[in-house]
């Protein structure tokens, strides 16, 4: 497990180093695009590899209900299934259990869910969701946990942690395969001694891998900002450090800042697939008048295959005639301008230079308005349940 991570080279507390699985390596920091149901929206996986992914992001609840676990474990895992030839880490669903509160019931034993495609009743234990990830293949694997609302009370945030720590026990003792690696997850909501003593619980019990849990869930940018700081501060600083559901360019920064090496989010997806686009300065609604009759790219430098084929005038008619290839397009936009960024972040870091580099991006990125942000995000929240 010793050489499972290595640090290349640091700067203050942000770091790039090489994660080593039996499917490929992948360079830190980097950004994990979200195949929920085994695919990235719109895009194979040769799309994937040529924009910069290493590593993708598939999720248990969702795979569980479809295909099923038989059909996985036919295919002999995930890779097969989905010809992705990569790393791949798998979520346990717990956010599942967050996010459809009202088709789920949480107690000590696991999450009894009702199931969002045909009502039918599931019950995913600690146990089963380790089961089944072994059944996927993963090469890195997440323990179901307990995920806090914001502004939940730290009586109630304490509770959810704690059961996640006793969930975590449990998922230790599932077999699992030589190449997996069982992250441990950090929670504690917004309380910095919950948050404390989650980190000391975990390296306790010498996890090989943190996934900071609990963030991105309405709070504000500032709140993330500095619960990210302190609990990196109290983790070891050899091992790899994932901020769970987190995707935003400005927030990608500042958690590279504060120590992060993987970020996994649905977000540059989703948002392309709502005419959002990331550019230099911030993000273009590219279905806006304004960009009707425009013959340039979406960004001059730009190396993706949308920018260097297409105008902003074609993507914004099929955004505007509803023609499916404007997702795609958009996906792959947004998707390129993210690895960027990481690679970016990588070399700066490399060259002892990532605080120049950080400077520079806030001079010229402006991030969504902030009360704008957090009314679409909660509006995201409760759509997730209506699904």
């Amino acid at each position: 497990m010793a050489e499972y991570f290595q640090i290349k080279c640091q700067e203050n507390s942000s770091r790039t180093g090489i994660l080593h699985t039996v499917n490929g390596d992948v360079l830190t920091p980097t950004f994990v695009p979200v195949a929920t149901q085994g695919a990235v929206k719109t895009l194979t996986p040769e799309d994937l590899k040529s924009l910069g992914a290493s590593i993708i992001l598939a999720n248990t609840y969702h795979l569980y209900l479809r295909p099923g676990i038989d059909v996985i474990k036919f295919f002999k895992g995930l890779q097969n299934f989905t010809n992705w030839k990569g790393p791949i880490l798998t979520d346990s669903g717990g956010f599942q259990g967050f996010s459809l509160k009202h088709l789920r019931k949480i107690t000590e034993e696991g999450i009894k869910f009702k199931s969002h495609i045909d009502g039918n009743l599931h019950m995913l234990t600690p146990e089963l969701a380790i089961e089944y990830q072994g059944i996927f293949n993963s090469d890195i694997i997440m323990p179901l946990d307990v995920c806090s609302p914001n502004k939940e009370t730290e009586e109630s945030s304490r509770f959810a942690m704690e059961r996640t720590h006793r969930w975590m026990l449990r998922s230790i003792k599932v077999p699992k395969s030589e190449h997996q690696t069982l992250f441990g997850i950090i929670q504690g909501g917004f309380y910095k001694d919950l948050r404390k003593e989650s980190c000391e619980f975990l390296t306790s019990i010498d996890v090989p891998g943190y996934g900071l849990g609990g963030f991105s869930v309405g709070e504000s940018k500032k709140l993330m900002y500095d619960t990210v700081e302190y609990t990196t501060g109290m983790l070891p600083k050899d091992k790899p450090r994932h901020l769970l559901g987190v995707g935003s360019p400005e927030d990608l920064v500042e958690g590279v800042h504060n120590g992060i090496d993987l970020f996994d989010c649905v977000l540059p997806t989703r948002i392309a697939r709502n005419s959002a686009l990331f550019v230099e300065k911030g993000r273009i609604n590219i279905s806006r008048s304004i960009y009707k009759s425009k013959d340039v790219p979406i960004e001059d430098d730009c190396d993706c295959y949308t920018c260097l084929n297409f105008s902003v005038a074609y993507i914004h008619h099929l955004f505007k005639a509803k023609e499916l290839l404007a997702f795609r397009l958009a996906s792959i936009h947004n998707l390129r301008y993210i690895f960027k960024l990481m690679e970016s972040m990588r070399e700066a870091i490399n060259i002892g230079e990532f605080g120049k580099f950080r400077e520079t991006f806030w001079d010229g990125y402006t991030p969504p308005n902030e009360a704008t942000r957090q009314i679409q995000k909660e509006k995201w929240l409760n759509s997730l349940g209506r699904r």
